[in-house]
């Protein structure tokens, strides 16, 4: 488990040095195994302005874009369908090296000089994002650095977690940790609290037909939302411990389960069918595309989430293809929910599909951080999803 160290300051007053903290918690039983330094940055990387987009002389799908830096006008030769004239951007100029060795350089480009690359979030290694370029608010001033809005240092724990201590596998398991064995006070996350007084009457069940494969299990619907990129702050402890932002939605799921240990599911409810979901076992040799793309083959072995249409999640273990949360999704029905750890266990072996999700499960989630961290997720995506 990979634990980043200005995170755990979120929730204790940590003033020494990373190796001081790695050797506390190593003599306190967890065992710290590495500890590395974690830098995000983009040299000769910088915000520019477009100033005017033509068509490219000798290719139908690219432009001709002529940008400021900040320091002068440079012409460009981009791809994107999204790029326009007004829009802020991050440019890569000659010499910058971006994530993955890709070295920028003046060259032509079907014939016509480029001066620099215009960068999406998947080339800066900032998001999953190749199909535009990274769209920056007006705000941010052609010139500056894209380390002043991007760059990040941190300090990373890889801890081993004994199948004993489940509640190690996040940041303020950890934190918790800490605060034991230094006397320091432990702080909350700020989380989302219910209204007092009753609301509208959702049209929404939830139908469980097994309590012992399932005992708990929640579900909010959250409408309004704005699909986006997630903070900037979010994203860089996102990357530091490894994970890939992909949107504001998402991030925040995978966010607040690396943070309080509990994973949670987000589905999109237009894509939903009917007005229930039934925690159930699958039916013999039925078929479900998890989100990676891949069909399998389930059986009554498998806990499955499904709506009227047939499964929309793997329980415990991958959510499914057809309920995918897009950047076209406006409502979400997000899950949390305590399934049988054997259920879970058995369901990611027999499938080969073991994930982050699945490997909290199968060592026992925390019973009462099915609501606590629904209701952080809930406050997250009121703070930064619309």
């Amino acid at each position: 488990m990979k634990i980043s160290l200005d995170w755990l300051r979120d929730f204790i007053d940590w003033q020494g040095s990373a190796e001081e903290i790695a050797a506390r918690l190593t003599a306190g039983g967890l065992n710290v195994e590495g500890l590395a330094e974690f830098v995000l940055a983009f040299p000769k990387v910088v915000v520019a302005r477009v100033l005017e987009v033509q068509p490219h002389p000798q290719a139908d799908k690219l432009r001709l874009c002529r940008v400021h830096d900040g320091a002068g006008e440079l012409s460009i030769v981009c791809g994107a369908p999204n790029v326009r004239a007004g829009l802020h951007v991050l440019l890569a100029t000659p010499g910058a090296e971006l994530p993955g060795g890709v070295k920028i350089r003046v060259s032509k480009i079907r014939g016509v000089e480029s001066q620099g690359m215009i960068c999406s979030a998947r080339e800066l290694g900032l998001g999953a994002d190749a199909a535009g370029i990274m769209e920056l608010p007006e705000s941010a001033e052609p010139g500056t650095a894209a380390d002043e809005i991007y760059g990040f240092r941190d300090h990373v724990l890889d801890v081993e977690i004994t199948p004993n201590r489940p509640d190690w596998l996040s940041h303020y398991g950890v934190a918790r940790e800490v605060a034991a064995l230094t006397g320091s006070l432990l702080g909350a996350p700020a989380v989302w609290t219910p209204p007092k007084t009753a609301g509208e009457r959702l049209d929404w069940t939830v139908e469980i037909e097994n309590f012992a494969d399932c005992p708990r299990y929640m579900a909010h619907l959250v409408r309004g939302l704005k699909i986006g990129p997630a903070p900037v702050a979010m994203q860089q402890r996102l990357l530091a411990v490894g994970q890939r932002p992909i949107n504001n939605v998402v991030d925040i799921t995978n966010y607040v389960m690396l943070e309080l240990g509990q994973p949670l599911h987000a589905f999109d409810r237009g894509k939903l069918s009917g007005t229930k979901l039934l925690v159930k076992r699958a039916a013999p040799d039925q078929s479900f595309t998890t989100l990676d793309g891949a069909a399998r083959a389930l059986g009554p072995e498998h806990l499955v989430i499904a709506d009227s249409a047939g499964p929309v999640a793997l329980a415990g273990v991958m959510g499914g293809a057809r309920s995918e949360v897009d950047d076209q999704t406006q409502e979400v029905l997000l899950e949390s929910a305590f399934f049988d750890p054997l259920v879970v266990r058995r369901s990611a072996r027999s499938l080969g599909l073991v994930t982050d999700s699945s490997y909290r499960f199968e060592r026992e989630a925390d019973w009462a951080m099915v609501e606590k961290a629904a209701q952080r997720a809930l406050y997250l995506l009121q703070q930064h999803a619309g």
